[in-house]
C-alpha cells in the first residue's frame, strides 16, 4: 500500500472514464521551472491545458492531481511503438525539478524513494510492462529532453521499473566514441525502432535528436547526438530485452 498522497485536482482531463486494461505506459516527466509552486499552479490551472496524475516534491511528498480512472493532458504530440499521442493510455508522473533551462539537479533521494514506491504500485496494479515505463523524451525526442540523464533509470530497473541494459560498464567504456559504418547506424535505427522508438522519415536534426534523448536514457555518461559503437552495442541488447 502507499503512504499517506496528499490531493490538488487538477481540471485539466479527459472527463470520460477509461478501461484498467487500456493504461498500458507509465510516462516520468520533470516540471522544467524555477518554482515548484508555481509547477504545481500551473498545472492546477484550467488555461494551462496540462495536467498530470501525480506530482512528486522535492521532499517526496505525492500528489493526486487526476484520478488514474481519467485521461490526463501530459504527453501531448507523442510516438512509442505502434501508439500515438499517449495521453490516453498512460498514467503521467510529474517530477519536481528545475530542468536543462533553469539550472537541472539531481533528484533528490525523497522524490526518488518516493517514485520507486509509487511506480512499482502502479506497475503492479495495472500490469504494466516493464517495456512501457518511459521517459517523456522517450516518446516526444523532437521536443523533449526529461526527465533527463540524471534521472536514475538505472536504480529504477534494479528495483522492478524499468529496463536497464546490464551491459559491463567496463567493457561498453571500450567502444564509446568508437565510430561505426554506415551500414551499422543504419542497423542502430532499426533496433532503436524495436524498441520502440519512432523512426519515420528522420530529418538528420530529428535523427541526432533521437540519438541523444537515447543516450539520457541508456548512456547518459555522454550525450552528444552521435551515434557510436558504445550505442550500437546498447541498442542491439536492449532490441533483444524489449520484443
Amino acid at each position: 500500500m502507499l503512504g499517506r498522497i496528499s490531493l490538488n485536482y487538477s481540471p485539466n482531463f479527459t472527463t470520460s472514464k477509461r478501461k484498467k486494461e487500456n493504461i498500458k505506459y507509465l510516462i516520468f516527466h520533470y516540471t522544467g521551472m524555477r518554482s515548484e509552486n508555481k509547477a504545481i499552479k500551473r498545472l492546477t490551472n484550467s488555461s494551462s491545458k496540462v495536467s498530470c496524475h501525480y506530482y512528486i516534491k522535492r521532499n517526496g511528498q505525492i500528489i493526486l492531481m487526476v484520478p488514474e480512472t481519467y485521461t490526463a493532458w501530459h504527453a501531448g504530440k507523442s510516438n512509442w511503438n505502434k501508439n500515438s499521442f499517449l495521453n490516453k493510455y498512460s498514467i503521467g508522473i510529474e517530477i519536481s525539478n528545475k530542468g536543462h533551462q533553469f539550472g537541472y539537479e539531481k533528484f533528490s533521494k525523497l522524490q526518488v524513494s518516493s517514485l520507486i514506491h509509487l511506480s512499482r504500485y502502479l506497475v503492479k496494479k495495472y500490469n504494466i510492462k516493464k517495456i512501457n515505463v518511459l521517459g517523456h523524451s522517450d516518446i516526444a525526442f523532437d521536443r523533449k529532453k526529461d526527465p533527463g540523464e540524471k534521472f536514475p533509470w538505472k536504480l529504477l530497473a534494479r528495483k522492478g521499473v524499468g529496463l536497464w541494459h546490464k551491459i559491463n560498464s567496463e567493457k561498453l567504456k571500450k567502444f564509446r566514441k568508437k565510430k561505426i559504418h554506415n551500414a551499422e547506424k543504419i542497423k542502430m535505427i532499426n533496433f532503436l525502432n524495436k524498441v520502440g522508438y519512432y523512426t519515420k522519415n528522420l530529418s538528420k536534426a530529428n535523427l541526432r535528436k533521437l540519438i541523444s534523448s537515447f543516450q539520457r536514457r541508456f548512456r547518459p555518461e555522454v550525450i552528444n547526438g552521435k551515434i557510436d559503437r558504445e550505442c550500437l552495442v546498447i541498442a542491439q541488447k536492449l532490441s533483444k530485452l524489449y520484443y
